[in-house]
């Protein structure tokens, strides 16, 4: 658990990076327009904490969060996308206890560049009327326990957040290099390698010393054409009903498998969703092979690490009257 995530189910109040929502209804769209508000500017400012369940003094209440536990993160996504073009993925719901009841902890990461909204969050409130919650071409922040419109000093911050992540690969790369082992050799390439055809291109010597460094020209597009309901759809194709696929198990061997770290199976584009490689599909196709039960194990392990790590908060004792 993580410190924010501490502080948030601790917080008695709303803060920049902590937001209360009694509820969320997750079949009323109007709902979800402002948690999209506020989950994009959370990610703008940095990254944050929704918790769902609790009124406007962090104290649980007796909404019942499973129906948005159970709620398909991808949906969240396409949400998002719809009012901003931009394929953000990077939260998870958690499950949460604060005083004895359960709570859905939404937890945010930070973005590099600013979310615009490109279409206006309308939706109906009845009576024939409607509601905005934001504009087209607007950008939201976090101003205390508020979701409002960016401004200038809202802008700077974000530089300032980008800059220091760069500072600190920076710092990390130079430690790496003064940390090499003695008679250590530094390479310095660029990210890819461009076509042979181009007067530009990047000359490279071929070796057949199989310790050399390689390199190759990387399309991810081509390398990694999947996202998320297209590898679900494409194992469910493969598989031929001997095993039914969800969103929920490749978040789970994500997780246990740490696939993310591994680039021949997951790459994050700077903007967008995770894509996915045909390797991943056939990793995993092996691991069925091998192992018919390989998803059903994955499931419980991670649903049982779920609860056995689940986010409590131990209740103060109330002092006894004299």
């Amino acid at each position: 658990m993580s410190d924010l995530i501490k502080k948030a189910l601790n917080a008695k109040r709303e803060s920049k990076s902590v937001e209360f929502k009694e509820s969320l209804n997750v079949a009323s769209p109007g709902e979800w327009v402002e948690v999209i508000k506020d989950i994009v500017a959370i990610a703008n400012s940095g990254g944050g904490v929704i918790l769902i369940g609790v009124d406007n003094h962090g104290n649980p209440n007796s909404f019942d969060v499973k129906p948005l536990l159970e709620f398909d993160s991808a949906d969240i996504t396409n949400k998002i996308h719809k009012y901003t073009g931009v394929q953000f993925s990077e939260f998870e719901i958690l499950e949460g206890e604060k005083g004895g009841h359960k709570v859905a902890v939404l937890n945010v990461q930070g973005v590099s560049i600013p979310i615009v909204f490109t279409k206006p969050g309308t939706y109906d409130i009845g009576g024939g009327k409607q509601k905005t919650a934001f504009g087209v071409g607007t950008i939201y922040f976090r101003h205390g326990a508020k979701s409002d419109p960016g401004n200038t000093e809202d802008i700077r911050k974000a530089i300032e957040r980008q800059l220091e992540s760069i500072r600190k690969d920076w710092i990390r790369g130079v430690r790496k290099v003064v940390t090499a082992p003695q008679g250590s050799k530094i390479v310095v390439a660029s990210g890819g390698v461009k076509e042979s055809s181009s007067p530009d291109a990047t000359p490279i010597r071929i070796v057949d010393d199989p310790s050399a460094p390689a390199y190759r020209k990387i399309d991810y597009d081509i390398s990694h054409p999947h996202r998320m309901k297209e590898l679900v759809r494409r194992l469910n194709e493969e598989l031929k009903g001997k095993e039914t696929v969800t969103t929920y198990d490749i978040q789970c061997l994500r997780r246990l498998h740490n696939l993310d770290g591994n680039s021949d199976f997951c790459h994050k584009p700077a903007f967008g969703s995770m894509q996915y490689s045909e390797a991943l599909i056939d990793w995993i196709k092996r691991q069925l092979r091998a192992n018919a039960c390989f998803l059903s194990e994955a499931r419980d392990e991670c649903h049982a690490r779920r609860y056995e790590l689940k986010l409590t908060v131990p209740q103060k004792r109330k002092k006894r009257s004299e």
